[in-house]
């Protein structure tokens, strides 16, 4: 019996624990013959690494799986197995280390050769954590039979034959050592083996070979080298069409103002802020920036992060149809990386067990082994291009299983974030952190936002906040780098008057009778409310006494929020954008919706009507209006905003929410939607005393005086909500705190152990479950639909693994667990709460 590394006990194949250990080794060393990894690495050390050193580091990889030797592991393969446990590899390999054998005894004499190594204990815990998280070293008493012998297995012969293939293969450990493994190259090296272990596993690209052969090192590095061009990670072959100047991305003859601004930014420069209002071409500023960077071989691959799903879907499509236009032929295709979708292209995918996906295209095998990265969602930082929300860029940065993995691909990548305003304390934590570590790996950054407040922009840049005067007073739009600000010329004809009033009043009646006068204008409505309560109060008011005006799916009346199925939730998405979009028909007509309207689709509509909201929040929603140069029914020549209010003003909202505002008082943790009463009071201040908008001119103005601490310290004072404000700011700080605790920090030392007794989320709060429903279930729209979400708080106690009961079709009512629900062109619904309505 020889030790195997890989097995198919179907079909009783094996592995040589050697070859697979040799595969391993030789994607370590392939990827880091790669440029843009070669180039990490060496910032990782602070040293250029030479070839010797990377052979070096390719004989601690071929050690990655030696536990494997342990008979308690082996026996795996025996059928009967015998009656003693078996063991897990990993653990496996602490026990090897822990044997007292005189080191000329280990792997065949060579031993000694390894053992001396600068930090040689780090690297084991390091190769030890190959399958994503470290392997706390077991105490003496664990599995203490682990070596213990095996009829028919001689355990020691295989250490002795490992030695030997890994002297004959790595000669150069006779002279040379790897690089000491300092924190930050630890870090990277780890998620390079993670990933090398991910490649190496794949018996399509190493074929099994049982008995072992001594040239078996040039034929896994032959292997590795193909399977690398195979998956796309070597994109030697992948070429832009043209030089990376602007006619390689569009036909206008000239590009926007920040569009300019942004490429005449030295490619030195590794972060890169882009302050622009809605509709600058933020998103293809981002795509220039990146093909600047990919002619000069600076980064090879692009991820770009979105707030929501629903924003990736729609930008995932636009950048895969500016790909087509970027690169020679086969251009790469954009990856969605939304977990549980299989998207790549225009291609979609079906999960198949053992990690296998059937595509819904005859691409062939060559074309399928590229969307590789596409089909498991721990991969997709390792697509080419990939587009997703910003909550997988996050995972690199917590101590998750497979953070390593995710934050060495990144590192090759520009990194885009999107509406970075939008995260919390929580999560701007997160994101700042591996936005430290990819950053001093030489990586690159372009952050986008059209409504970033001083507050934010420092804490990005690590500079001290100005004065509200100051901050007022500074450029926008602008582009940021970490010591400079270009600002962007102003253009006249991108100038936006809004007409702006809040109404006090935010019921569904009140809401439907504003949009029902206007539509019946002529007018394009859009009304966004802040709870999906609101949104259904004021859709049903208005179908009830306009159905023709209300906005339709397949001649279904309906609005859009985030309780629809994700099939439909798709097809409404384009639905909006025809209804409101640039070529939309001039008529009268509604769309209600929520926060899910604010941003990433193409609408432009002729007036809004929104609740009260924060000021960046309300600026995303403006930026809905008159997007685009065409003729405005009558009245409606400037765009127009209406501000829904409380009847009963805003100091009461600091002890009882409302609508999305405010928050429950007594509780000893403030919960809620928009929290930030002060905030939403000096948003209402600029409303009450600037009825006219002029966008993007006001912008900084409006933001500065909404967010900054100065301004809200006042408006805390003048209300009398000292203490509100003394614990929102305690939650802001608590929830940074807390993100600490979580943060995989790249400077520390490698860790012993991520924590096992909780569930890290890039996102605080409950998160609902995905529910899978049966075959042939048909939506409200006459399609079929697979899975719709299910809110958090109505998930309580279920796993979304419960089976699914239908128990009418029209209207779609089914049960899981113990809860009934609806589904309806008003979206998902429980069944007590449409009999209590």
């Amino acid at each position: 019996m020889h030790p195997w590394g890989k097995t198919d006990l179907q079909l009783e194949a094996f592995h040589h624990l050697a070859h697979h250990s040799a595969d391993v080794a030789a994607t370590v060393v392939a990827l880091l013959d790669l440029p843009t990894f070669r180039t990490k690495a060496n910032r990782a050390t602070a040293q250029a690494l030479t070839q010797e050193q990377i052979s070096c580091v390719g004989a601690l990889a071929f050690l990655h799986d030696i536990g494997k030797l342990a008979p308690a592991f082996q026996m795996k393969s025996l059928s009967p197995p015998p009656r003693r446990k078996a063991r897990d590899h990993l653990r496996c390999g602490w026990k090897w280390l822990m044997q007292e054998d005189d080191p000329t005894q280990i792997l065949g004499g060579n031993a000694p050769l390894i053992v001396g190594w600068e930090g040689i204990e780090i690297w084991f815990k390091v190769l030890y954590g190959h399958h994503g998280r470290p392997v706390p070293c077991p105490n003496e008493s664990w599995a203490q039979d682990a070596f213990a012998p095996l009829p028919g297995y001689d355990w020691k012969a295989g250490e002795a034959l490992m030695g030997q293939a890994m002297l004959s293969w790595f000669p150069e450990i006779r002279s040379h050592a790897p690089p000491p493994p300092a924190p930050a190259f630890a870090h990277f090296f780890a998620g390079l083996l993670a990933l090398a272990d991910w490649i190496g596993s794949d018996r399509t690209a190493f074929p099994f070979v049982a008995t072992f052969d001594p040239d078996y090192w040039a034929k896994a590095r032959t292997r590795a080298n193909k399977r690398l061009k195979e998956i796309g990670l070597d994109t030697d072959d992948c070429a832009l069409a043209g030089p990376a100047s602007w006619p390689l991305l569009s036909d206008h003859p000239k590009a926007r103002p920040a569009q300019d601004v942004v490429a005449k930014v030295p490619l030195t420069e590794q972060l890169v802020i882009l302050e622009a209002e809605t509709g600058a071409g933020k998103t293809e500023a981002a795509l220039w920036r990146f093909a600047q960077l990919y002619e000069v071989g600076a980064v090879n691959s692009l991820y770009f992060a979105v707030p929501t799903r629903a924003a990736a879907r729609q930008l995932q499509t636009r950048i895969n149809t500016a790909l087509a236009r970027m690169f020679k032929p086969p251009a790469p295709e954009a990856v969605l990386a939304i977990p549980g979708q299989a998207i790549s292209g225009e291609a979609h995918g079906i999960r198949l067990p053992e990690f296998a996906v059937k595509w819904d295209d005859d691409i062939g095998v060559e074309g399928r082994t590229k969307r590789w990265a596409a089909e498991h969602a721990t991969r997709f930082l390792a697509a080419q291009i990939a587009v997703g929300t910003v909550d997988q860029v996050m995972m690199a940065g917590l101590m998750v299983k497979h953070a390593h993995l995710r934050g060495s691909v990144l590192s090759r990548s520009l990194l885009v974030i999107d509406e970075v305003h939008a995260s919390d304390a929580w999560m701007t934590e997160i994101q700042r952190t591996i936005l430290r570590d990819h950053l001093a790996l030489g990586g690159h950054a372009l952050l986008m936002s059209a409504t970033l407040g001083a507050v934010a922009r420092s804490a990005w840049r690590g500079t001290d906040l100005p004065t509200l005067k100051e901050a007022e007073a500074t450029p926008y739009p602008a582009v940021w780098t970490k010591d400079a600000c270009f600002p962007v010329p102003s253009v006249s004809a991108d100038q936006k008057a809004v007409s702006i009033s809040a109404v006090s009043g935010w019921s569904g009646e009140d809401a439907a009778a504003k949009a029902l006068a206007a539509a019946q204008r002529g007018a394009r409505v859009l009304v966004i409310r802040n709870t999906v309560d609101r949104a259904r109060e004021t859709f049903a008011a208005c179908a009830s006494d306009a159905p023709d005006m209300v906005f339709q799916l397949d001649d279904v009346p309906t609005l859009h929020h985030s309780r629809f199925a994700a099939e439909d939730r798709f097809r409404l998405d384009v639905r909006v954008e025809e209804v409101l979009g640039k070529d939309s028909p001039a008529q009268g007509v509604i769309v209600i919706g929520t926060q899910t309207l604010e941003q990433s689709l193409d609408i432009d509509a002729d007036i809004l009507i929104t609740d009260l909201c924060p000021m960046d929040v309300l600026l995303q929603r403006i930026g809905r209006l008159h997007r685009h140069s065409r003729p405005r029914p009558d009245g409606f020549e400037r765009a127009s905003t209406l501000v829904l209010c409380p009847a009963t003003g805003l100091d009461r909202l600091t002890t009882e929410p409302e609508n999305g505002l405010g928050t429950y008082g007594q509780n000893t943790v403030l919960t809620g939607v928009y929290l930030d009463v002060p905030g939403l009071a000096a948003t209402l201040h600029e409303i009450e005393t600037s009825p006219l908008w002029r966008i993007p001119q006001m912008n900084r103005q409006l933001v500065e005086r909404a967010t900054h601490p100065e301004r809200l310290d006042e408006i805390a004072v003048e209300w009398g909500w000292e203490e509100y404000r003394r614990r929102v700011i305690g939650k802001t700080i608590a929830e940074t705190m807390g993100a600490e605790n979580v943060i995989l920090d790249r400077r520390a030392p490698f860790p012993d152990a991520f924590p096992q007794d909780e569930v890290i989320r890039t996102r605080l709060g409950e998160s609902g479950v995905l529910v899978t429903l049966p075959e042939d279930t048909m939506g409200p729209f006459g399609h079929e639909i697979r899975t719709i979400a299910l809110p958090a708080h109505w998930s309580r106690d279920l796993t979304g693994e419960e089976p699914v009961e239908i128990l009418t079709s029209a209207p779609l009512t089914f049960r899981i667990g113990s809860l009934e629900l609806i589904y309806d062109a008003s979206g998902l619904t429980r069944l007590e709460e449409t009999a209590h309505d």
